[in-house]
């Protein structure tokens, strides 16, 4: 008995040992497998740089699918920059007391508007027309909102036809640049400048630019630009402005083409009253 029990237990030693070494043989040779592999997956890469990149594109596909979304809310650091707003402390007194008082009577925010008046008494420099007058007809025409559009397809601060005058916004980086307030201006004084020179004056350019031109009346446009201009000046030189008189509001007028002369077209309706 004892010597089956020592038989039975040299046997187990034996099945242990044996176990223990096949394993750590099969351990050794998957290791030298693996290492091979790598060795090999290395040599390929350096000798097919296509391979390698795609495999870099793929891990960093991977990579980026494990990313956390980004919160919906998350606010951009440079935002800031493109908000078309300054402080109107910045500004000269005279330009400061325009900007307060078309905030006040427009209901909009005076740091917007003072980056508006900034921009017209520059214009008003660069082309010699009153900035009061350039502000006066963007009140007229959109009451400060620059994305307000006519029923005509009049568009933004001063209600250019986007469509008839498209070619002007081209070096801004097409139409969709109407609706930045800055631009709209720029446009919009582009097309004041060749209403008037076109009339000879400031009362027959503002038909023009309405699309008056040849119309009996121009439904009180320029009355009504002109009003708002001079009270605007009075502003800027320091005065309280006479009140607007109720119901001083020019009445919608339809947009037609001005009659064309032999020698030189004339262009569709510039703005339209109705998009206030």
């Amino acid at each position: 008995m004892k010597e089956a029990l020592q038989a039975t237990g040299q046997a187990l030693r034996t099945f242990v040992s044996d176990v223990v070494d096949g394993f750590f043989e099969i351990m050794h040779n998957g290791f030298a497998l693996v290492g091979l592999t790598i060795a090999f997956a290395v040599i390929a890469l350096v000798a097919r740089p296509d391979l390698r990149h795609a495999g870099e594109q793929e891990l960093v596909g991977w990579l980026e699918s494990r990313k956390p979304p980004p919160e919906v809310t998350s606010l951009k650091p440079n935002a800031i920059e493109r908000a078309t707003a300054a402080s109107p402390q910045e500004l000269p007194q005279q330009q400061a007391a325009v900007a307060y008082w078309l905030s006040k009577k427009y209901r909009v925010a005076v740091e917007p508007l003072s980056v508006l008046v900034a921009e017209a008494y520059s214009l008003g420099k660069g082309t010699k027309l009153d900035p009061t007058l350039i502000l006066a007809i963007v009140a007229v025409e959109s009451s400060f909102n620059p994305f307000a559009q006519s029923h005509v397809g009049a568009q933004g601060l001063m209600q250019v036809m986007t469509h008839i005058h498209g070619e002007k916004y081209q070096s801004a980086g097409g139409t969709l640049a109407a609706f930045d307030p800055v631009t709209n201006m720029r446009v919009g004084v582009k097309v004041l400048q060749e209403c008037v020179a076109r009339a000879g004056s400031l009362e027959g350019g503002l038909r023009y630019y309405v699309g008056a031109a040849n119309l009996p009346d121009d439904g009180g446009y320029a009355s009504k630009v002109l009003a708002e201009h001079e009270r605007l000046r009075q502003v800027a030189a320091g005065r309280a402005p006479a009140p607007t008189p109720p119901g001083m509001r020019a009445q919608p007028l339809p947009v037609v083409a001005p009659a064309k002369p032999e020698a030189e077209p004339q262009k569709v309706a510039l703005a339209d009253v109705d998009a206030l």
